[in-house]
């Protein structure tokens, strides 16, 4: 990969090349790899954002250093490489076209995720280096973001813990120069106490600093969230609502779509971002993976519902953790990613 040294000198640009070497060629079929966009080496990445027809760009970000610092397993770098290679092997057809979606590659976290493979997270002084590390991630996250969405265009951000959702909300909030509002499919709230960030407090400190303005979480575990978080919750009930996983499939007090309508109503007003942290699906290999939850079904239909709305702004996948599958399905979490990718893109343009 070529190391692009401009205003996104973090950026690692995927090559037409490398996009062809994973795209399996067939003949009769036109494959999304044939058809996704990439940025020439010479070319000025944002003119060519700018000045493209893809309504899209695709931003890894290979790194597990959040959750590493929120005391999470390592696991979530390898998300985007799987998805990728997933996403270039699905049919280009009359539902979702490749060629409405730019990959701009990833951002380039050797150096930071070395540093942190070599920090003991039971040493409180380590601990705080990871803190600087995610700051630092904040930093390249929210700056790219910020890029994309004043060029006019949709990130959709794979890979990492949920502590890039700061990145991403800030990031949107300058573009848009307001705050701006966020829904998040998840079993946690990632708005606990601000000591340090980590992959548990992206939201909270995106509110603190006045970059999110209503916060709505989708599918909250009751089992999962402290009485702290809770109480929090209850005094910022005016800016930042849930509905619980329970209250939905386990009580049966609420009804899924109804639920969604409630959220979507809550945020709808505000440019807004759709997080989703796979390890609110069971099964599915991530940094907190859990054996219940709502099904990939419903991931996907949060996805398009909210996707479909005009102040969608960007989309987030998180969390997910190939490398700890050690099964022969390994490839499989890619292939969810990729079907959430092309979901939200259906919303967008269809």
């Amino acid at each position: 990969m070529i190391a692009f040294n401009n205003f996104m000198e973090n950026i690692t640009l995927l090559s037409q090349n490398e996009l062809a070497k994973i795209t399996n060629h067939r003949s009769g079929e036109v494959k999304f790899g044939e058809k996704i966009i990439t940025i020439p080496k010479d070319a000025d990445i944002v003119d060519f954002i700018t000045n493209s027809e893809a309504k899209f760009v695709l931003l890894g970000i290979p790194e597990d250093i959040g959750v590493r610092a929120n005391l999470g397993r390592a696991g979530a770098a390898s998300a985007y490489e799987s998805a990728l290679q997933s996403l270039a092997n699905i049919q280009h057809n009359k539902f979702c076209k490749g060629s409405n979606l730019i990959v701009l590659g990833q951002l380039n976290v050797s150096n930071e995720m070395e540093k942190a493979q070599n920090l003991n997270i039971s040493n409180k002084e380590d601990r705080k280096e990871l803190f600087k590390l995610v700051e630092q991630l904040d930093v390249e996250v929210s700056h790219i973001i910020h890029q994309i969405c004043s060029a006019g265009k949709i990130p959709i951000i794979v890979g990492g813990g949920h502590n890039n959702a700061y990145g991403n909300i800030k990031g949107l909030a300058l573009a848009k120069g307001k705050p701006v509002n966020a829904v998040n499919f998840d079993a946690h709230t990632d708005f606990r106490i601000l000591e340090g960030r980590h992959s548990g407090n992206g939201f909270s400190y995106a509110f603190e600093d006045g970059f999110l303005k209503k916060y709505f979480v989708f599918g909250l575990h009751e089992n999962f969230v402290s009485k702290s978080v809770f109480n929090t919750l209850k005094e910022l009930t005016s800016r930042v609502k849930y509905v619980t996983y329970e209250e939905v499939e386990v009580k049966r007090e609420k009804n899924f779509e109804t639920e969604l309508e409630n959220a979507l109503n809550f945020i709808k007003n505000e440019p807004f971002g759709v997080e989703l942290d796979l390890d609110a699906i069971p099964n599915i290999p991530s940094s907190a993976m859990t054996l219940s939850g709502f099904s990939v079904d419903k991931a996907r239909h949060f996805t398009y519902f909210f996707g479909k709305h005009q102040n969608a702004s960007y989309f987030h996948i998180c969390e997910g953790a190939p490398a700890l599958d050690d099964s022969k399905n390994n490839h499989l979490t890619g292939k969810l990613i990729a079907s959430l990718i092309t979901d939200f893109m259906k919303a967008k343009v269809g």
